[in-house]
């Protein structure tokens, strides 16, 4: 019991959410359900660390927290999280084969492009 980690200090809700609806993010961690997740035994695997969905809900926990509802794309589930445990997936990371941009990217080339 001694190593339970007490989040009382932290207030999320004073400011606005850190993931918005449509989001694509990543889980941090390993997440198994506690118990909570009808459907599937307590201790059974539903999101693995680095797997990647969408936000597709945004609710408050104990008036202190924001839960983000993510469709997880591989295994299937709709998992609640807290902002630690996520991290965002950032534009053009999750898309390799995407269009290259017409801009240059380097500080150095963009003048070239202005006369």
């Amino acid at each position: 019991m001694a190593n339970i980690v007490r989040d009382s200090d932290v207030v999320e809700l004073g400011g606005p959410p850190a993931f918005r609806y449509g989001e694509k993010v990543r889980a941090r961690r390993l997440v198994r359900n506690d118990g909570t997740y009808a459907g599937k035994e307590i201790g059974e695997l539903l999101v693995r660390k680095g797997e990647e969905g969408v936000v597709v809900s945004i609710g408050t926990f104990l008036q202190q927290f924001y839960i983000y509802g993510v469709e997880f794309t591989q295994s299937g589930n709709r998992v609640g999280m807290k902002r630690r445990e996520l991290d965002p997936v950032w534009a053009g990371e999750e898309e390799a084969d995407e269009l290259p941009c017409a801009l240059p990217t380097r500080a150095g080339r963009a003048g070239s492009l202005a006369r």
